[in-house]
């Protein structure tokens, strides 16, 4: 990930954060006066965005902090927890000397951690820059954070950038970080502090900190699925049918008999599952995951996507057959997919179908992630089609649907469009 700085190196920051606050007034004070700077793309997008909302400019937006016991649940529930004290390592040090505030959100924008020295500290209370306040644009306007949650960018502000003049003495350097399991948002690593000590070098220091994180959680992952596979190793050495060994999150930490796939849907006590290339399987609980055998000979996967009203996938295997509710941009992506046939769509692709434009990269991972969660291995990557042995069609023709007839997503108005109306 890439930061652009709010300040190009060599400019007088008392000048600029002089300029920067004339426009402000220029722009969102409404005055006849041309401002002296224009407000960079990432700024006048968030400002359009915050004026609609119609939050006051002038004043100290509501900011009504979480209770001890919410802010310890979703502390607790942060996968960001496991990499905290680490961040405060890296770049608590340098906080602690250099007036530096480091701040970790998790992905609603609220403030779990903070680590700095007594006095920024105090000024940030002061702000309401504090644990279990939500920093989002809606909450209180234009700042790195919440601006960053709305670009799904890393954004740096300085100054009268923000949008409440009482976040006008400080700078904010915010990056997303993300599970590298499934590319889903997890928070904002965030590094503020007073505006006239900008360095160069925050946004370079944020961005090593997001990928300690980000490198951190794959790690650790990774040795919970060696643990499991160590702890099963008795009962797999005596196994010689087919099966996977999966995590709580079904995520693969060992597979026999069947063609490796990283994650299977989410295993849960007497529900059977479907697996390509096993069929319907029935968990069995270990202590530390799951073992996943068949119950039957392993069959082709029949997936029937019904698109009539609130779209549902049907499944059969063999004899079993099951339905499962799928939401609107889950079918959207099944029925690109069936589209595309067995080359696939790449992320871009994917992307550019979903959304216009092949910058939605990330966000398109983790949507493939959540159906796969959902569902199982229907959808294999790179790139994503549909995993061998499993067949799909269409119980409506697309000329006669009206999910397809009416969609906007670009993909899918070109399936309408297509001759004939058929994938």
């Amino acid at each position: 990930m890439r930061v652009h700085g709010a300040v190009r190196p060599g400019t007088s920051l008392p000048d600029y954060a002089r300029e920067l606050v004339r426009t402000h007034h220029a722009v969102i004070g409404g005055e006849r006066a041309a401002p002296p700077v224009r407000p960079r793309a990432v700024v006048a997008r968030s400002w359009s965005r915050v004026m609609r909302l119609g939050l006051d400019p002038d004043d100290k937006n509501i900011r009504d902090p979480l209770n001890a016991d919410e802010l310890a649940r979703r502390r607790h529930g942060s996968p960001l927890r496991e990499v905290i004290d680490e961040l405060g390592q890296l770049i608590g040090s340098v906080a602690d000397a250099s007036h530096m505030l480091l701040v970790v959100t998790d992905a609603d924008g609220v403030i779990l951690w903070r680590h700095g020295s007594s006095a920024v500290r105090r000024r940030a209370d002061d702000l309401g820059f504090c644990e279990g306040t939500t920093w989002t644009e809606a909450r209180v306007g234009t700042n790195a954070i919440g601006t960053a949650l709305a670009e799904a960018a890393p954004v740096e502000l300085f100054s009268a950038e923000h949008f409440e003049q009482a976040q006008h003495p400080w700078y904010c350097s915010a990056f997303p970080v993300h599970d590298p399991r499934t590319a889903e948002l997890l928070g904002i690593i965030d590094v503020s502090g007073p505006a006239l000590t900008l360095h160069p070098a925050v946004g370079a220091l944020v961005n090593t900190g997001t990928r300690l994180a980000e490198s951190r959680l794959w790690q650790r992952h990774q040795r919970r699925l060696e643990r499991l596979r160590q702890s099963a190793a008795p009962l797999l050495a005596t196994s010689s049918e087919p099966l996977l060994l999966v995590d709580d999150h079904g995520w693969v930490a060992h597979s026999s008999g069947v063609a490796a796939t990283e994650r299977i849907a989410v295993p849960a006590e007497g529900r059977a599952l479907a697996v390509p290339g096993l069929g319907v399987c029935v968990p069995e609980r270990l202590p530390d995951g799951w073992l996943v055998r068949p119950s039957t000979r392993a069959r082709p996967m029949m997936l029937d996507l019904d698109l009539a009203d609130a779209p549902v996938l049907q499944v059969r295997s063999g004899d079993a057959r099951w339905r499962c509710a799928l939401t609107t941009r889950h079918a959207e992506i099944l029925l690109l997919l069936h589209a595309a046939g067995p080359d696939g769509l790449s992320a871009q692709a994917l992307s550019r179908a979903l959304y216009g434009d092949a910058e939605h990269v990330v966000t398109v991972r983790a949507e493939v992630s959540r159906l796969r969660r959902s569902l199982g291995a229907f959808v294999e990557s790179q790139p994503y089609r549909l995993a061998r042995g499993v067949r799909m069609g269409l119980r409506q023709e697309l000329s006669a649907c009206r999910f397809v007839q009416e969609s906007t997503t670009p993909g899918i108005r070109a399936l309408a469009a297509r001759p004939g109306a058929e994938p």
